[in-house]
């Protein structure tokens, strides 16, 4: 199949393009990266680079003819969101209106998308697909309203779709700046001598989920789970505190972290069920949270670029 992947340059959408072309299919990237990297796009892949508003993206529906589109590209900052809230907005929900439009009126098949465990917003309850949704951020407000979307154009046009919700990302790739996580963030801190900064007391706890399981989820989701909601986790949680350490060992450095003031924006636990996944998508994670990790410090480590 033809599947243009949008934000194909990032840290997920690059190993996504790399698990597509794996398992036979033809990818088109769309990215203006503003996030991504070019270097990390597989020789020979066909991409354009354009913003995600832009007129010209029709073009590339008209040209192209793509079967299915699995849509990456998105402002993933929570903090920028509550800073300019009217651009996080413009992206990520009149972003994937634009697609929605262009996917019905070009024939595409299916639309897969990248959602966010930030849409159920703070609750202490292990989270399945059938917890309220009740984001704290205007970041997890917008992919929730973009999921509202997608249902509609689903109801209304017939346009199948897969709804993934990632727990928090992490792997190779991830940069520390812009869309990085808190994982690659300790990782350049500690390599560079840096004192770990950890927001809040660390007792908060996230579900890391390796980005080679996230890439494996969308392919699955090519000829699975037609209009269906699903996380994408590992069924665990760890605080942050642990994470430290966890990084710290691997590393094999030890320095004090310096605890700061908790973000507006940021939930305090995070621990994804992964049932439906199983069931539905017929996905489950491979990787644990230590394996993750080694991969991820071995890539840090050698990445000239970091």
């Amino acid at each position: 199949m033809k599947i243009l992947v949008t934000g194909g340059g990032g840290f997920i959408g690059s190993q996504l393009v790399e698990t597509l072309i794996a398992a036979g299919h033809t990818p088109i990237i769309l990215d203006n990266f503003s996030n991504g990297r070019v270097e990390n796009l597989p020789e020979g892949v066909t991409c354009y680079r354009r913003d995600l508003l832009s007129d010209k993206v029709e073009k590339i529906f008209k040209k192209e003819e793509p079967d299915v589109v699995m849509h990456l590209a998105a402002q993933v900052s929570v903090a920028k969101s509550l800073e300019n809230p009217a651009e996080d907005a413009a992206v990520n929900v009149l972003g994937t209106v634009k697609l929605l439009g262009y996917c019905t009126k070009y024939g595409v098949k299916k639309f897969i998308f990248s959602s966010s465990s930030a849409v159920y917003g703070t609750t202490d309850e292990v989270l399945t697909e059938e917890t309220i949704a009740s984001p704290i951020s205007f970041y997890g407000t917008s992919k929730l309203v973009s999921e509202s979307y997608i249902k509609l154009f689903g109801t209304s046009y017939g346009l199948p779709y897969t709804i993934l919700r990632y727990a928090n990302v992490y792997g190779p790739r991830q940069r520390p700046d812009g869309e990085g996580g808190v994982i690659s963030i300790f990782i350049e801190q500690l390599i560079n001598g840096e004192t770990p900064v950890i927001y809040g007391d660390g007792t908060q706890t996230r579900d890391f989920v390796y980005v080679e399981d996230v890439a494996r989820a969308n392919l699955l989701a090519i000829e699975h789970a037609d209009n269906e909601i699903i996380n994408i986790g590992t069924n665990s949680q760890t605080s942050i505190n642990l994470l430290h350490s966890l990084v710290s060992s691997q590393l094999d450095t030890i320095r004090t972290p310096i605890y700061l003031g908790t973000r507006d924006g940021d939930i305090k636990h995070s621990h994804l069920a992964n049932m439906k996944a199983l069931d539905i998508l017929k996905w489950e994670p491979k990787y644990d949270l230590i394996t993750g990790l080694e991969k991820t410090v071995d890539y840090f480590r050698d990445d000239p670029k970091r």
